[in-house]
């Protein structure tokens, strides 16, 4: 009975082998450098990633964003009510937050309750903020009427004076005139969208007035407390707001109202208002028809 020979390997076929074992294990040594190299990047995104994040967050910033941005926004549009949503929606590169923007109209009109267009006010992972929705560019017509103060020009319910008001002084008129000084306008300048302040809306994180509290005062001890939070470096930013630290803090310091906006005055009632001698001008930005009112 035939038995089967061992098989032998002779030198040649080692050496055959040998090679194709050798490349095997480059080719794996490959691989597994390549793995190794896959696995460190993505550590490096994810560390980059979240890493930015956390920087991004540090401290108070997206806090302080909307302190700073958000305030500085409703300053800027000074013809809408705009509400900061969602606020410190952070990526790798930048932070941004939403706010709810509504055309100021006169209380009783039909477009009560409208909730307003959503936008987004960006800030890049340096600090700088990005290209503003509305400014200049929204038009409304208390937009114009404020930038008229101070003109002469037409179309005349933004109440100018005739010289500057103190807080004290605007409290007497408003009273005795009854009327509500909603947003108040802390400085002159013509043609252009001038410092605007206005209850505790402006500033999401004003103090409440407390009972015994004048609404007036309370409005500007809250616009002198943001003024107070600024710091140098805002500038930069507060100048795409067409702001300055500059005019911010005279407005602060000064404390006289050139004029005000009352959306709840009737037409009656600003004729009395024309009449006194304090008014320089009264310019009628909206008109609205209520029902329930003579």
């Amino acid at each position: 009975m035939a038995t089967s020979a061992p098989f032998l390997l002779g030198p040649a076929a080692h050496k055959v082998f040998s090679r194709v074992a050798e490349e095997a294990g480059d080719h794996f040594g490959v691989a597994r450098t390549a793995i190794t190299v896959l696995a460190a990047l993505l550590a490096l995104v994810l560390a980059a990633t979240v890493g930015s994040g956390l920087i991004q967050r540090r401290g108070d910033r997206e806090e302080r964003m909307t302190d700073v941005l958000g305030t500085a926004f409703k300053i800027y549009n000074p013809g809408y009510d705009i509400e900061v949503r969602n606020w410190g929606a952070t990526t790798t590169l930048s932070m941004s937050f939403t706010v709810a923007a509504r055309p100021m109209r006169a209380v009783g009109g039909f477009v009560e309750g409208y909730g307003g267009v959503e936008r987004v006010v960006t800030q890049d992972f340096f600090g700088h903020v990005g290209r503003l929705p509305l400014g200049h560019y929204a038009g409304t017509t208390l937009s114009t009427a404020l930038m008229n103060v101070g003109t002469g020009n037409q179309p005349k319910a933004v109440v100018e004076f005739a010289k500057p008001l103190t807080t004290d002084e605007l409290v007497a008129f408003t009273a005795e005139n009854k009327s509500d000084a909603e947003k108040v306008v802390l400085e002159r300048r013509p043609t252009s969208i001038p410092i605007t302040w206005g209850g505790t809306t402006m500033w999401d994180r004003a103090l409440m007035p407390g009972a015994d509290d004048e609404p007036i005062k309370s409005d500007l001890a809250n616009f002198r407390r943001w003024v107070g939070i600024l710091k140098d470096y805002d500038d930069d930013n507060l100048h795409d707001f067409d702001l300055s630290l500059a005019r911010l803090r005279k407005a602060a310091d000064d404390g006289l109202v050139y004029a005000y906006v009352d959306s709840l005055v009737t037409i009656g009632e600003l004729r009395k208002i024309i009449d006194d001698p304090l008014v320089r001008t009264v310019r009628v930005a909206d008109v609205a028809y209520d029902l329930e009112r003579p």
